[in-house]
């Protein structure tokens, strides 16, 4: 989506660039399948409203944006286990107002007391945390960490709190903090800031719908979009860049390089020194996606999903209920066939023996209704292996170590999720900042 997203940029401009799409397909973590006769996504399904880059951007490609339907919950262990909707007003898991009733319901009596101690606190207390779990442990307690942000912010970002930069996945919360004098405060700051409405969208139709717009609009505009091409080296030359691919070589001004970390340091080796950078590799992530006849989901249960905490006795980290989530699909699929995500993949957790019959058990203790084989019409099992490595505070350390190397160099950017953050919004924001940045314009451009 990067290459994708930088390219659209410098059409813009009255560039024709060249995209090098190693896969057989554009989109990267956004792609699709047909399922049970659906066309779904099978990667990315949304996009943070936080940012408005995304929802602009779909408008200017023709798609219509959508928000989900009906809200997200997060199981609980307590007394055999039970579900709980996520706080309204709340970021990553941490509350805004610790006495609300969910809250309450989640956290327990103890637990929501401990929490609302934020208030009491001095704003210095836990502010100079580097990663999420010191800081909200240090403000609110233990409870609040493995009960709210452990399955929110670990869902959505793949990681431990603990390994999380705060800076990172949290931007603004630590001047919140300091400005209104407790993590409680700083949230409510925050998310009266933010768009009204939910916290994420999607296109219409799909996510999916947004790279092959782009890839269709860039090939519109006189650029190039080749799949199927892996790119070898790229390589300073006198007047611009060489870009060494699978079919031959492009002579660049300007070069994109929007691929994974652990792939861009591989390409950057010959030009940049990179000996001391080692990122870290994500763990393996499992989808499982279920498509079921179930008349009992029609009323949709758990809203559009739930998120599972370390410990609560199933191996699942969230199921995602995508045909009760977002509307478009509510009215493809129609009453009593239902489609559900069933995700796996804890930092650590081998995910290599989860199969359709996992996923539906699972399902089924989360939603709170029978499935039994006989209710699965189809599935499909996605495995991606070392994806969204942790935005730890080394990791951060790191990337601006490489990137300030190649900002000495002429020519050069590097965008991607491992540059610009976890999420479509930060990453299409990215990439557009960096294809736009350069007053120069240069003639050709690859991405």
């Amino acid at each position: 989506m990067a290459g994708l997203t930088a390219a659209h940029t410098l059409t813009r401009h009255g560039l024709r660039p060249v995209v090098l799409e190693a896969g057989d397909d554009v989109g990267g973590l956004v792609t699709a399948g047909t399922i049970g006769g659906f066309e779904i996504d099978l990667g990315a399904e949304a996009f943070a409203r936080r940012r408005p880059e995304v929802a602009t951007l779909a408008r200017e490609l023709g798609l219509a944006v959508d928000q989900p339907a009906g809200g997200s919950w997060v199981w609980s262990p307590a007394g055999g286990g039970h579900a709980v909707p996520i706080p309204a007003e709340s970021i990553l898991g941490i509350p805004g107002r610790p006495d609300a009733p969910e809250v309450l319901r989640a956290l327990g009596p103890d637990g929501a007391a401990r929490a609302a101690r934020d208030a009491e606190l001095d704003p210095a207390v836990g502010a100079d945390a580097p990663d999420l779990a010191t800081l909200v442990r240090a403000r609110m307690g233990e409870a609040v960490l493995t009960r709210l942000v452990g399955p929110i912010a670990g869902g959505i970002h793949n990681a431990d709190p603990a390994d999380l930069a705060v800076d990172s996945v949290a931007p603004g919360l630590r001047a919140a903090l300091a400005a209104y004098g407790s993590l409680a405060a700083a949230v409510r700051a925050l998310r009266a800031a933010a768009p009204p409405g939910a916290a994420i969208a999607t296109t219409v139709g799909g996510l999916f719908r947004l790279p092959r717009a782009l890839a269709a609009a860039v090939v519109a505009a006189g650029g190039q979009v080749r799949t199927g091409t892996r790119v070898r080296g790229v390589r300073p030359v006198p007047g611009g860049w060489e870009v060494t691919a699978e079919d031959g070589v492009l002579r660049a001004d300007r070069v994109v390089v929007a691929t994974p970390g652990p792939a861009a340091l591989t390409l950057l080796a010959d030009t940049v020194d990179v000996s001391d950078v080692h990122l870290p590799t994500g763990s393996t992530i499992t989808h499982v996606t279920l498509v079921v006849r179930a008349p009992e989901l029609d009323a949709a249960p758990r809203g559009a999903g739930l998120l599972v905490p370390v410990g609560a006795g199933v191996r699942a980290k969230a199921l995602t209920h995508a045909s009760a989530k977002w509307p478009w699909l509510t009215a493809v699929t129609g009453p009593g066939t239902h489609v559900l995500r069933v995700s796996y993949g804890r930092p650590g957790e081998p995910t290599e023996d989860v199969d359709p019959a996992t996923a539906l058990r699972d399902a089924a203790t989360l939603l709170g209704v029978p499935l039994g084989p006989a209710a699965l019409l189809d599935a499909r099992v996605v495995r991606r292996a070392g994806i969204l490595a942790a935005a730890t505070p080394d990791h951060v350390a790191q990337v601006e170590r490489v990137v300030g190397r190649v900002h000495q160099l002429g020519g050069l950017d590097l965008t991607g999720a491992w540059v610009a953050g976890t999420g479509l919004a930060a990453v299409v924001a990215h990439a557009q900042r960096i294809a736009a940045h350069d007053e120069r314009l240069p003639r050709r451009a690859t991405a």
